[in-house]
């Protein structure tokens, strides 16, 4: 079999049952809105995924192979044309600065993207970097230019042997590829392959919201790659102290957990369709981690919590070279309170969709499992977590 078929066949697995390639499909696990979480007060778009926002498109690439290769890739296309000739504005936000955030200060000083966005694993970074930047050049009307891309990361080496620098240029061109506008896979994907969520397995999780006609119907999308710890609360209820599983619980019962830390990083990617400059795109990805710290998170030491917050409003979009000024549109600051709010949301609750969608994975290095839902849900239920649409409705 050559590569190029084994990389298909490691994508999808096949539905078969292997070290990597757990029996429960991600099919068969419930998102969040599934089993009746609501978060917060605005409603999902039609695909509750950042693909809701208009040309933004997702492909992931999976790499299941032998007894220690459990990661992958996931591509964020944010808008339609070349991204190099005419850039979108955006920002990158650190809530904490333990990673390696590929393309970060340029983004910082011109306020600008000019690539698609990668997410991977810690140690995958650079050579993702390099097949983005092939990939670029080989786009219609770029030259010889330096480009800027963008790759995050987080550490999935419980499971996966990343070291051996398992992601290059033809599982990058695959995921690319295959990105697209449609529902989003979440869950043991892409770059959520290897990663955990508070000590359980965690991974890829996407979600939107629709602002009312009153508020400019704007829409605001959210990718996560989980992969971080501390004590799990959904709604309110305190799932991780339910389930004896949070950060420093050795240290506070005095016994072992798992024998290893469940700290860690998380990447968060924010998409609006809201004409926003990259000073309130800034302050939009600060909203992210407000979402962020209401699943349970205190962005421990060595974690890495980036969000890279972009807007896909057409009258923003300025072209790369030009001799005369360039008018854009943008929002005044009095504008932006419901962008704020639906960021929060949507963040977390595309956390709980990839805690909720993601299966158990394991290797020869170690395994990730799945959080037991239906034990999951009957905690939600103890505390009235669920159905707060109906419990506890907005008005007439």
């Amino acid at each position: 079999m050559n590569r190029s078929c084994m990389l298909l066949l490691c994508s999808f697995c096949l539905g078969l049952e292997s070290p990597g390639c757990p029996a429960e499909s991600t099919q068969a696990r419930p998102r969040a809105r599934d089993i009746g979480l609501i978060v917060g007060v605005f409603d999902p778009g039609p695909l509750n995924a950042i693909t809701d926002v208009a040309g933004v498109k997702v492909g992931h690439m999976t790499k299941i192979v032998g007894e220690d290769i459990r990661t992958g890739v996931t591509a964020i296309i944010p808008a339609p044309g070349n991204l190099y000739s005419h850039p979108i504005p955006a920002w990158i936000h650190v809530g904490n600065g333990y990673g390696k955030m590929i393309g970060e200060t340029q983004v910082r000083e011109f306020g600008e993207i000019e690539t698609p966005i990668l997410l991977t694993c810690t140690l995958c970074v650079w050579s993702a970097a390099n097949a983005l930047k092939e990939w670029v050049y080989l786009q219609p009307g770029m030259g010889e230019h330096t480009v800027n891309p963008i790759v995050g990361e987080t550490n999935d080496g419980h499971v996966n042997n990343m070291w051996a620098d398992p992601i290059q240029r033809e599982e990058v061109f695959y995921a690319l590829a295959r990105a697209s506008s449609g529902s989003v896979a979440e869950g043991s994907v892409g770059a959520g392959t290897g990663t955990q969520a508070f000590g359980y397995k965690g991974g890829i999780g996407t979600s939107s919201r629709m602002l009312p006609d009153s508020l400019g119907s704007y829409r605001v999308g959210v990718l996560v790659q989980t992969n971080y710890g501390g004590i799990l609360s959904i709604n309110g209820a305190p799932v991780g102290r339910e389930l004896q599983s949070y950060s420093f619980r050795e240290d506070i019962v005095k016994a072992e957990f798992g024998g290893e830390s469940i700290d860690g990083s998380i990447m968060i990617v924010v998409a609006t369709d809201a004409p926003l400059d990259s000073r309130n795109l800034d302050r939009l990805a600060q909203r992210a981690i407000m979402g962020l710290g209401r699943t349970g998170s205190y962005a421990s030491n060595g974690s890495g919590d980036y969000v890279i917050a972009f807007s896909t409003h057409p009258a923003v979009r300025r072209p790369r070279n030009s001799d005369k000024p360039v008018e854009v549109l943008a929002l005044v600051n009095a504008a932006m309170s419901p962008l704020f709010a639906a960021t929060a949301e949507a963040t977390e609750e595309a956390i709980y969709n990839a805690i909720f969608k993601a299966t158990t994975v394991q290797s020869s290095r170690g395994r990730r499992e799945a959080i037991p839902i239906d034990q999951l849900q009957q905690i939600l239920k103890k505390y009235n977590a669920l159905e707060w649409d109906q419990l506890i409705p907005l008005g007439e």
